[in-house]
């Protein structure tokens, strides 16, 4: 196994191993495009474009990776921003008011393109209370740093991933059982 791997050459996007002087392999290899390499595409709705600039800088001071942000005023505009725009992220300010915002989020969630995209509300202070399912996630702008931005970012995959996952089990399972009733 040592001796393979001496006879190992890479070439630009080929790989040539020698096994004897007979038998050359040559295999060719797909470029994969890791997360880290890939632009994280966010999308900021709000209202106030003072405090948009600044959640937009607190991305910006972000380096380990780099970033694409779109700024939407409401919810037409943000579904505006989705013909030429696919977001990775979405954050969303709660100065556009409370109906606009359970609004847009509802919206944003039911969109085919935006409705697997983590979705995290800007809050301006803990005293109000808001619920909604569909929000993934919580921050208060008053303790926004770039350090917390990312990591609220990163570890927004993985329960979403758990989302999609159960989703797909359930309607499996749930197609499953009816055609066991059925029978």
């Amino acid at each position: 196994m040592d001796d393979l791997l001496t006879n190992v050459k890479f070439q630009k996007n080929m790989v040539t191993i020698q096994l004897n002087e007979l038998l050359i392999v040559t295999f060719k290899v797909r470029v994969m495009i890791t997360e880290a390499e890939k632009k994280w595409q966010v999308l900021v709705v709000g209202n106030n474009p003072i405090e948009l600039s600044d959640v937009v800088n607190h991305i910006d001071q972000i380096r380990h990776q780099p970033f694409i942000t779109k700024i939407a005023f409401d919810l037409r505009s943000s579904l505006d921003c989705l013909a030429t725009f696919s977001p990775s992220y979405i954050l969303i300010d709660d100065n556009i008011g409370d109906h606009e915002l359970r609004e847009t989020i509802h919206q944003l969630s039911r969109n085919r393109k935006t409705k697997d995209v983590p979705i995290t509300v800007l809050k301006n202070s803990n005293y109000q209370h808001f619920v909604n399912n569909e929000a993934l996630n919580y921050l208060l702008k008053s303790n926004l740093t770039a350090e917390r931005l990312y990591k609220c970012l990163t570890q927004a995959f993985t329960p979403r991933a758990a989302q999609q996952f159960l989703r797909k089990a359930y309607r499996k399972r749930k197609g499953q059982l009816m055609r066991l009733l059925a029978d």
